[in-house]
């Protein structure tokens, strides 16, 4: 049976009557959050996934045989991007990778034309902003600002309590799964093994606008030398081990990575304003719209690290209306990411730069 793919219209968003009183009590604490983060490590990070295990130079191609309902937005004719990656870690401080957590990969599509979502942003760039787990823990505005707290007061807590808890949370995980429930958001969240980070499959977790349709986007091990480290658990893992086993890799070899979209066709089942529901892929599988090729290169660079950490950001919302972010929980990162990087520039004394060309990117 083929697939009826639904349009994309302004009206499908829904917002709340309270949003804009939590969007402000959000930024409010987020920015406490940064404050003391910075007081205490006398640097400023990002507020979430602010360790980065490394940055990638590569490209994205995207072919010419793509059917209609997938030649959308930056994947409507064939091209190759170049692209810088970044991966990281969860938590919005630099943490032991001793501490299970969430994994992200950030890609950055370099020379993108289009109707940007953010006019006065210079530069031409369109960002993917994914994580390895395919929904948010914090997917409404009410979770996410009590998320807030609930994650200042783990965070607080010294490593040890921290594994505990993410023990806890693996245990309570391997239960519901056990006896056939789909574990919540917040348990898978929390639950976040120490599997090598190049293994994982990364989601854009809340759906974004795909041309005439909606999508979520994911990017998942495509060469079989990242697909044999999928899963695969790390035995001795210490502070910086995540950072080690990327710059290992890329020493020596590269990686190819599959970008993917599902399309939303049932708005009951797929819903928009709620990033906590699993989209079911036997609804809608996810279809391939590209290949991320990161050729072997230094991925840790002092200047590279600098420069990705102080100068480079990356947002939902850098990019072009054929991609705008949709639903409540990306309407507020519109406001979180931009507070976050204005903080984290200002107060490091550094530019920030959107990158023209890959060259930019120091070796």
């Amino acid at each position: 049976m083929k697939l009826q793919y639904l349009r994309y219209a302004p009206e499908i968003e829904v917002v709340a009557p309270n949003e804009a009183a939590l969007t402000s009590d959000i930024l409010k604490e987020m920015a406490a959050t940064s404050q003391r983060t910075f007081d205490l490590r006398r640097h400023a990070f990002r507020d979430a996934f602010a360790k980065s295990h490394g940055f990638l130079k590569g490209e994205l191609s995207v072919p010419r045989d793509l059917p209609g309902h997938l030649r959308q937005g930056v994947f409507s004719r064939a091209a190759t991007y170049q692209v810088v990656v970044r991966l990281s870690s969860g938590p919005g401080d630099v943490v032991s990778d001793t501490i299970p957590a969430s994994r992200g990969m950030a890609i950055k599509l370099i020379g993108v034309d289009g109707v940007r979502l953010l006019p006065d942003h210079t530069g031409h760039n369109q960002d993917f902003v994914l994580i390895n787990i395919p929904v948010f823990a914090l997917g409404t505005l009410p979770l996410y600002k009590d998320g807030i707290n609930t994650g200042n007061k783990i965070g607080g807590s010294p490593a040890f309590v921290q594994r505990a808890i993410a023990a806890v949370a693996c245990g309570v995980e391997a239960a519901e799964e056990a006896v056939g429930v789909e574990p919540s958001a917040v348990v898978q969240q929390l639950a976040r093994d120490n599997a090598n980070l190049l293994g994982e499959t990364y989601h854009s977790a809340a759906p974004i606008r795909f041309g005439v349709h909606m999508a979520k986007i994911s990017a998942a091990p495509l060469s079989p030398n990242v697909k044999a480290l999928t899963g695969k658990g790390i035995d001795d893992v210490g502070d910086s081990t995540m950072r080690d086993l990327v710059v290992e890799h890329f020493r020596h070899e590269g990686a190819e990575y599959q970008l993917r979209a599902q399309l939303c066709v049932d708005l009951d089942r797929m819903p928009i304003e709620d990033a906590t529901v699993l989209w079911p892929e036997e609804l809608s599988p996810h279809q391939p719209v590209a290949t991320l090729r990161i050729p072997a290169q230094e991925a840790f660079s002092s200047a590279r690290r600098v420069f990705g950490d102080d100068v480079l950001s990356f947002s939902p919302w850098n990019g072009i209306e054929e991609h705008r972010p949709l639903g409540a929980i990306m309407r507020v990162r519109r406001s979180v990411y931009e507070q976050s990087s204005r903080f984290r520039h200002d107060m490091n004394v550094q530019p920030r730069i959107e990158p023209a060309a890959i060259g930019d990117i120091p070796d």
